[in-house]
């Protein structure tokens, strides 16, 4: 009896692990070891962190495209943008990478040379993949080493929203235009007329004093200055403790010590969105919700230029073949074929308010259709992304705690700019 007992649950035990296994690798993301075939379809597996109207954009294009080409299947997977790169790598190092993954530029830092991402320069001419299509800017923050190592999408830079009805009624719009001396003192000067006109209740410019917008601003100005847009020496040590930068953010500091940018702001987005807001430095991102409020009348132009040249901050999103231990020519030309696809159909990513990477694209009747985008596209010849080094999202974190001490007034830009560099050289060892 007992021996008939320990049968029948060595017999369940073999059922429940087999049942375990197939779960388990029904619900693993595909690697591109295995077979890629389904129905006769090249199935390819599609990482983003997309989520809101930027989900919605890309699931409609992943559907058109999957309509129009029959010998590709695109299977989209939308992860939270929280946690989207801590689980990229986790895949990679378990060799359960997507065939195919968004890529910020600001992060390939951390996986080109890390070996976490395939060269394309050898597969791109079996997708038709043309680099000469794309922005010369954008393009060159996916090139390293001479080589190609992902397909640019977009690029999301930082751009001034403004209210119509604000700035007209202080004497500071033209043809639909913001009107200003394009110095520090003659965007003050806007800026103060703006606040001698509106309400009380409404902000001149809206910037909240936490988080990483004031960053954003400041490296946009700095850049703007000649000589600036320094980061590190040659050696790799901190140098953002410079002239330039010190006089960029001195600028940006006085915007909130004059209260042209008014204290404890928390979400400027919305303070614009309910119109308690004139002007508003945000990325592009923003246009797609801006359009939607029903009564806001807003236009926008790219950053400010106030120094020598114009530069804004900006990053992209990128499309890059991950890692794996085994690969499947057919499934990475699918891939290549998808990425390509989706750049040359920017117009339809541009609905979220990015700017398309291909420059054809730009000048396409669907694009220049669209409201507000041609407005700040010329900001893709001179966005400005962070420096290349593997570690620089954990140094902005450090800066950008070194801003909010500064805006919440307990220490000044010089000691803002030493914190800075050395949290920097500490996160670096340098």
């Amino acid at each position: 009896m007992r021996k008939t007992k320990g049968i029948q649950a060595a017999c369940i035990l073999m059922v429940a692990m087999l049942i375990l296994s197939a779960c388990a690798g029904g619900s693993a993301p595909a690697s591109s070891s295995e077979s890629g075939k389904t129905g006769g379809k090249t199935q390819i597996s599609f990482w983003t962190p997309f989520s809101g109207g930027d989900g919605e954009f890309m699931t409609a294009m992943v559907d058109k495209f999957n309509q129009e080409n029959p010998d590709i299947q695109v299977e989209q997977l939308s992860n939270r943008s929280e946690d989207y790169y801590t689980k990229l790598q986790t895949s990679l190092a378990s060799d359960q990478a997507p065939d195919l993954a968004v890529l910020h530029s600001s992060r390939m830092p951390q996986f080109v040379p890390a070996g976490y991402v395939t060269p394309l320069d050898d597969l791109a001419a079996g997708s038709k993949v043309n680099w000469d299509e794309f922005n010369p800017t954008i393009l060159e923050s996916t090139i390293y080493d001479g080589k190609h190592y992902s397909i640019p999408l977009d690029t999301h830079a930082i751009v001034m929203y403004y209210n119509k009805t604000y700035l007209e009624k202080a004497g500071v719009l033209k043809d639909g235009k913001p009107v200003y001396d394009p110095s520090p003192e003659g965007f003050t000067a806007f800026l103060t007329k703006i606040k001698d006109a509106v309400p009380a209740d409404v902000a001149p410019l809206a910037q909240p004093s936490v988080r990483i917008d004031a960053y954003w601003m400041f490296w946009g100005f700095y850049n703007q200055l000649t000589g600036g847009g320094k980061f590190y020496d040659d050696n790799g040590k901190a140098e953002l403790n410079n002239p330039q930068a010190k006089q960029a953010l001195e600028y940006v500091n006085s915007l909130y010590t004059s209260k042209l940018i008014p204290p404890n702001v928390n979400d400027a987005v919305k303070l614009f969105q309910d119109q308690r807001a004139a002007v508003l430095i945000t990325g592009v991102w923003s246009t797609g919700s801006f359009e939607n409020i029903k009564g806001l009348d807003f236009a926008v132009v790219p950053m400010p230029q106030i120094y020598d040249q114009p530069a804004t901050w900006g990053d992209s999103h990128t499309l890059a073949l991950p890692k794996h231990s085994q690969e499947d020519p057919a499934k990475q030309q699918a891939a290549l074929t998808f990425a390509n696809w989706l750049a040359e159909h920017g117009d339809m990513w541009a609905k979220a308010g990015h700017i398309p990477s291909v420059t054809k694209v730009l000048d396409s009747k669907e694009f220049k259709d669209m409201p507000y985008r041609s407005d700040y596209a010329q900001s893709a010849d001179f966005v400005k992304y962070w420096p290349r080094n593997e570690k620089q999202g954990q140094v902005n974190d450090n800066v950008v705690k070194e801003f909010e001490k500064m805006l919440a007034g307990q220490q000044d830009p010089a000691t803002t700019l030493q914190k800075a560099d050395a949290s920097t050289n500490k996160i670096t060892g340098k």
